[in-house]
């Protein structure tokens, strides 16, 4: 039973999470290329409610002792320019990894053919990780830290602040959104 909901647990959680990619419409290139253009908050929202949900859903597992955090190395400059590349990928490509999958399962050609860029990318990755780890991944590292033990702000406060932010900014997003469709 356990092996079984290895395999099956994984799975039904991402088919889950692909059907509410969908249910959100982010798995539309146009949808995403909009965020850029700042005409459309869909993607803000729908990832800003999978980050507070999943985000509240590790604390209380971590809380209930079910857990526990495995802290990698906060490597600022692998961070930095992984960040960068990631979003202009996603410019161009007009789709996240995720978002990705998402549009090839509901037939989309051009997320393929992207898809594959993503593949290649990762195997020219794993080809140059050891020039990486010397060059980049030893730049700027604060090693295994997390913003609580930085700041002694317990992990509820960070949620807290996180959820709230969330909120006030779906609210702002909202209403501004309305104020467009009425003027």
């Amino acid at each position: 039973m356990t092996t079984m909901m290895t395999i099956l647990g994984p799975v039904l959680m991402g088919a889950a999470f692909g059907f509410l990619l969908q249910r959100g419409k982010v798995t539309s290139c146009n949808v995403i290329e909009n965020q850029f253009r700042l005409r459309d908050f869909t993607v803000l929202k729908v990832m800003g409610t999978a980050i507070v949900v999943g985000g509240i859903g590790v604390l209380l597992l971590v809380d209930t002792g079910n857990t526990k955090y495995y802290v990698k190395d906060a490597n600022m400059l692998a961070v930095a320019l992984g960040a960068a590349l990631f979003g202009v990928g996603m410019v161009v490509y007009g789709y996240c990894p995720g978002t990705a999958l998402g549009a090839i399962a509901t037939g989309s050609v051009h997320a393929l053919v992207g898809a594959l860029g993503m593949v290649a990318g990762a195997i020219l990755y794993a080809l140059s990780f050891d020039w990486l780890k010397a060059h980049v991944l030893n730049v700027w590292t604060l090693g295994k830290v997390r913003l609580p033990d930085v700041t002694n702000i317990p992990d509820i406060a960070w949620f807290a602040a996180l959820a709230i932010g969330a909120g006030l900014f779906f609210w702002w997003v909202e209403s501004t959104e309305a104020r467009q469709k009425r003027g």
